[in-house]
């Protein structure tokens, strides 16, 4: 609950920040807010490889750069989905009982669920993972002496992809005029100011930023404590249960778009996360540790690379739908179970 209200204040502010730094609403999802909520498994990530005194400690860190992708790419967006399927169903409900069966609007749950320039967008963000996250993967199969200078080249690939989003620009309306900020919701620390300050905006950003980063490096712990309590090793809390709370903001920001009808900004936060996460971690695990891959890493890699050429494959076709990207979710769960024998 913590998680959730402090991803409630930092969604607010994060669009206002992006309304002050002149940046697209896309860019707001892809790299503000998807910035922001991916600290804490970064720092997580980072801690583990220049900190840990074992090679046990490190692994953890390279057991984050992989769960991470893994979340966003198949639970992340398979609860958008659902979120999206439930919320066009409520809203059918509603117009149903308010007008009658033969007058309201029957148009599908399955309608499409952008237009073809946001699906277009989305599918380059997704090509442009799954070329880095495959390269990802085979690194950590292979063993040579340069192989920790090639972290440089994640960082270097984000920061291509940093300057792509960037350039967008600010949002215009029909006439070319920029975006004033008049869809947005009043400042949660100004309620009563249509034009907040910029100190406001950026003191709610970091205030609930470090509400979100403090709470979710508890709720991991919580994990790791309640998992063998109610059965579970350490190894499946690890590798099941912990990506999906280091995931937790991404996904609540995501649901609080999805409830506001700001689909493009909850997708977009997921992917440019997914972007983070397939090379940042990436670039600290290869820059310090031998990057070496078990089975349960490798198995994590494949059913990431499967999610995503699922959606893909979905986007070419132009069928993206709600209730296709809620699917997404079951390859998390096709990587449960095939996770039990191999860490039996």
């Amino acid at each position: 609950m913590v998680i959730y209200l402090a991803c409630e204040w930092f969604v607010n502010a994060v669009e206002w920040l992006g309304l002050r730094l002149n940046v697209g609403k896309t860019a707001v999802g892809t790299i503000l807010a998807a910035f922001g909520t991916a600290l804490p498994e970064s720092v997580v990530t980072l801690v583990a490889v220049t900190t840990g005194a074992t090679a046990e400690a490190k692994d953890i860190g390279v057991g984050a750069a992989m769960g991470g992708p893994l979340a966003l790419g198949t639970v992340a967006y398979g609860v958008t989905g659902a979120m999206l399927v439930f919320q066009r169903r409520k809203k059918r409900a509603m117009a149903l009982a308010a007008a009658g069966a033969g007058s309201a609007d029957q148009s599908p749950v399955s309608e499409l669920l952008c237009s073809d320039e946001e699906t277009a967008r989305l599918a380059k963000d997704q090509q442009w993972f799954l070329a880095i996250f495959v390269v990802k993967v085979a690194l950590g199969l292979v063993a040579f002496a340069f192989k920790p200078v090639l972290g440089l080249l994640f960082f270097a690939a984000y920061a291509v992809y940093f300057w792509r989003e960037m350039r967008g620009g600010p949002d215009t309306n029909e006439a070319g005029e920029r975006d004033q900020g008049e869809d947005l919701a009043p400042l949660k620390l100004q309620p009563r100011t249509k034009s907040p300050a910029t100190w406001a905006v950026v003191a709610q950003t970091l205030a609930a930023l470090g509400v979100i980063f403090v709470a979710s490096q508890l709720f991991v712990k919580q994990l790791q404590a309640v998992g063998p309590m109610i059965g579970l090793s350490s190894a499946v809390t690890a590798l099941l249960l912990a990506p999906i709370a280091t995931e937790l903001p991404e996904i609540m920001n995501a649901i609080i778009w999805v409830r506001q009808g700001k689909t493009e900004l909850a997708l977009a936060n997921i992917s440019g996360a997914m972007m983070i996460q397939a090379t940042v971690p990436s670039g600290l695990g290869l820059l310090f540790t031998t990057w070496h891959f078990t089975g349960a890493l490798l198995w994590s890699g494949l059913v990431t690379m499967a999610a995503i050429v699922y959606l893909l494959t979905t986007m070419r076709a132009g069928k993206l739908s709600a209730a296709r990207l809620s699917i997404a979710a079951a390859f998390y769960l096709a990587f449960a179970i095939g996770l039990v024998p191999l860490i039996n």
